[in-house]
């Protein structure tokens, strides 16, 4: 199979597109196989990304407070997740989070806020720590405030935002199992107000939450349809006092298969190993680099993750480059 994935990766830089079927056929590949269908996609991330990998760091700029029920989050309405709960962070406190990420060798500060859309006062805010932000450092800043309006997006832009993410989470016929107080219609109608405003759209899904291989294909479909320039590949994890508390239906094995699909259906576009890397690759984590050139370094919203220390050996030890700030 080695040469297939190999002739696959070599017909996507000549301008064909992946099948669904093909897409499908990465997710129901042997384990065996899964180091010959790595080697396609490093075809595609080596193309179009070189050996550079880029870190991004996460400030957790509201914590919980949110009215949402999504299943999945510590910060939902329904989660009994002992969290730390607090509201907006303070202009100075999301400014000295920018140099937090210049120390663990982030090129992108991402802000996040819990809650179902920001307030006005909330954007003006982050729009003033943006703007001393992109004064005083090289970082490029990609905000997550939930949903959005086409005013509050251009509020944004016009401050110096660079990107935003506004994941899709799940497919559209797996979203009503997933959270009701919202729906997938919602998720997309933000990614296009800020499409609108000129910002990067960031868009990616959490899988491991009980979708089938066909579903994980829909997603990979839908981001590539939406163009959105980043995508986060999220892997479920199942904290207590949450609806899918303890739940896994992921091995590491999986997990690189999806990421490589994500590379193969997208092949021009940021694949990020986000949320839940740590917990579900455990010991290939260098292999996810292959087919995603992005990672997030530090914490999460919520959940530890690995000392920036070691995924900078990770990095270097594989001969891959830790990207600058611009």
């Amino acid at each position: 199979m080695s040469n297939a994935w190999r002739e696959l990766a070599n017909r996507v830089l000549a301008g064909d597109e992946v099948t669904r079927e093909e897409a499908l056929a990465m997710l129901q590949l042997e384990d065996s196989e899964v180091l010959s269908l790595l080697d396609g996609a490093y075809q595609l991330r080596r193309h179009y990304y070189g050996n550079t990998v880029k870190l991004n760091m996460i400030v957790n700029a509201k914590s919980g407070l949110c009215p949402e029920d999504c299943a999945y989050c510590s910060q939902s309405v329904i989660s009994q997740a002992p969290i730390e709960k607090y509201p907006l962070l303070t202009r100075q406190q999301l400014i000295e989070g920018a140099q937090e990420a210049l120390a663990r060798r982030a090129s992108t500060y991402c802000i996040v806020m819990s809650g179902r859309r920001p307030s006005n006062r909330e954007v003006e805010e982050v729009a003033a720590a943006v703007r001393e932000i992109r004064n005083t450092t090289p970082l490029r800043i990609c905000c997550c405030l939930g949903l959005v309006t086409p005013e509050q997006a251009q509020k944004l832009a016009a401050a110096g935002v660079h990107r935003y993410n506004h994941n899709l989470n799940t497919s559209a016929n797996h979203y009503q199992n997933i959270c009701s107080t919202h729906g997938y219609e919602d998720r997309v109608k933000t990614l296009q107000h800020v499409q609108a405003a000129g910002l990067s759209p960031c868009s990616g899904a959490i899988f491991g939450m009980g979708e089938s291989p066909e579903e994980r294909v829909d997603i990979a479909f839908a981001l590539r349809d939406l163009n959105v320039d980043s995508i986060p590949c999220n892997f479920l994890n199942p904290i207590d006092g949450t609806p899918l508390e303890g739940y896994c239906d992921l091995t590491p094995m999986e997990c690189l298969k999806i990421l490589a699909m994500m590379r193969f259906v997208n092949p021009t576009k940021e694949i990020r190993v986000a949320g839940g890397r740590e917990h579900h690759l455990r010991s290939v984590q260098p292999l996810a680099l292959y087919a995603a050139n992005s990672i997030f370094v530090g914490d999460y919203l919520t959940t530890p993750g690995q000392a920036a220390e070691a995924d900078w050996r990770m990095i270097e030890d594989f001969g891959f480059e830790i990207e600058p700030a611009e």
